[in-house]
């Protein structure tokens, strides 16, 4: 199965900019540019807000799965992806990224919980694509 995003930019990097849409058409012509990149404000996206979504869309379903195998499918998840982008010597490199979760699991002790999160996170395809870069894991039950 493969999966397609396009984007066209148009200008200098400083300067320029243009919109991300993907085969799917859940984005279609999706603003971005250096300033929604790397400055405060603005009603555009930029790689690392997707690349959260992404990580934590594909954490969500991989722990749902991981609980709903050791018996305990969850009522509810919310999942939180943080990804930091830092000047790294002449460049900017992603340096962190931190997952947040918040459960609503029965029957299932904290320990126990925490454990199977990691598994989660560790077989998570995205975390897999990503790991180059240290990733985080705080999970709670509600």
């Amino acid at each position: 199965m493969i999966r397609k995003s396009m984007t066209e930019w148009q200008g200098d990097g400083p300067h320029g900019k243009r919109s991300l849409s993907t085969e799917s058409g859940a984005l279609r012509e999706l603003p971005y540019s250096f300033k929604t990149r790397f400055e405060a404000g603005g009603a555009a996206t930029n790689p690392e807000e997707l690349l959260g979504a992404a990580h934590a869309a594909c954490f969500a379903m991989t722990v749902a799965f991981v609980l709903t195998e050791a018996g305990h499918a969850p009522k509810q998840l919310k999942v939180a992806a943080a990804v930091e982008i830092s000047k790294v010597g002449a460049g900017f490199s992603i340096t962190s990224i931190a997952l947040e979760l918040e459960a609503r699991v029965e029957g299932l002790g904290s320990d126990q919980f925490r454990a199977l999160a990691e598994a989660a996170k560790t077989n998570c395809p995205v975390s897999k694509a990503l790991s180059g870069t240290p990733i985080s894991l705080s999970a709670r039950l509600a």
